[in-house]
């Protein structure tokens, strides 16, 4: 069954992203999509083949987390925004927010100071699945440094491609517009 690409469109006119930016974005996350389809179906093909053991396999074995969490992670970051306003601190999301970092204050402080590093990636606050625990990790590309067993609860793409047609260099005026735009019911429905 092969992947589809979602509809973002609902996002357009969003306080903060232009629509230039937003449809370059989706454009892009359309792309993804495509390539991963091709990637599982070059991939079959040629183990139907009996080429499973060429290198040609093995390197679009490895592709293939580039393309597929490129995709998985463009959803969940269009998912969890479009909203307008602040975390309900008293709900699930702000209680454990407060819990794991000693308050929602302190979280967004590490999760925006994440989000700032120099480098091209995402910002992703996880639950571990075992412990609960919640976790602000840099992701460097699409499938290095995840966390395993975790749950992505809120993404942020800081990919220069998100940010530098509405704000150049300026990467800490885009993390503000992204906190403006949290659709916070996204992220904690993530929550377990």
């Amino acid at each position: 069954m092969a992947y589809t690409a979602k509809d973002y469109s609902s996002l357009i006119g969003m306080e903060g992203f232009s629509d230039t930016l937003l449809n370059n974005h989706f454009t892009l996350y359309q792309g993804y999509v495509t390539n991963t389809n091709k990637l599982l179906d070059t991939l079959a093909a040629m183990l139907k083949d009996d080429k499973a053991g060429t290198t040609e396999y093995a390197e679009l074995k490895r592709r293939m987390g580039f393309e597929f969490n490129g995709m998985r992670l463009h959803e969940y970051y269009f998912e969890n925004l479009g909203g307008k306003g602040a975390l309900d601190k008293s709900g699930k999301l702000g209680k454990k927010l407060a819990e794991e970092f000693g308050s929602y204050e302190d979280w967004e402080k590490d999760f925006r100071a994440t989000a700032a590093m120099r480098g091209i990636g995402w910002t992703i606050l996880y639950q571990d699945n075992l412990t609960g625990r919640l976790i602000n990790q840099w992701i460097n590309e699409h499938e290095t440094g995840h966390p395993a067993g975790c749950t992505p609860i809120l993404v942020l793409d800081v990919f220069e491609h998100a940010f530098m047609i509405d704000y150049g260099l300026k990467r800490a005026d885009y993390i503000a517009a992204f906190f403006n735009s949290i659709d916070w019911s996204a992220a904690e429905a993530r929550l377990r």
